[in-house]
């Protein structure tokens, strides 16, 4: 598991994102629950995944952030990285963020592509 912590933080609302192999929805569900060992990230608000899987099956999971597992396969689908899970975490900081959460996500997506050099 990678992890970047403190990516993007906006009005309160802080962002993390983290990634690893995940070759099926049962790996997803391990990598999940390793990082929701983390106090932290299992009191977080959101936890969106996305994965592409090598056969084109996309999984994803916006965790109530409305939209956001999209914008992480997109990204996915563009990087052609498959069989590899990108979770972005939130914790909400009080105030909505409207669609400027969405570029949140794609930054903290961007941030982890480019530390993985992908």
């Amino acid at each position: 598991m990678y992890q970047i912590k403190n990516v993007v933080n906006d009005r309160g609302s802080k962002y993390a994102v983290s990634g690893g192999s995940a070759v099926s929805r049962e790996a997803v569900d391990v990598f999940l629950k390793d990082l929701k060992k983390d106090k932290k990230f299992a009191r977080a608000t959101h936890n969106t995944w996305a994965v592409l899987q090598r056969d084109g099956t996309p999984l994803k999971s916006d965790d109530g952030e409305a939209g956001a597992g999209m914008v992480i396969m997109r990204m996915l689908e563009r990087a052609q990285l498959f069989d590899h899970v990108i979770v972005v975490t939130r914790w909400y900081g009080g105030k909505h963020l409207g669609g400027d959460r969405f570029r949140h996500v794609q930054d903290c997506v961007q941030a982890y592509f480019d530390a993985r050099g992908y």
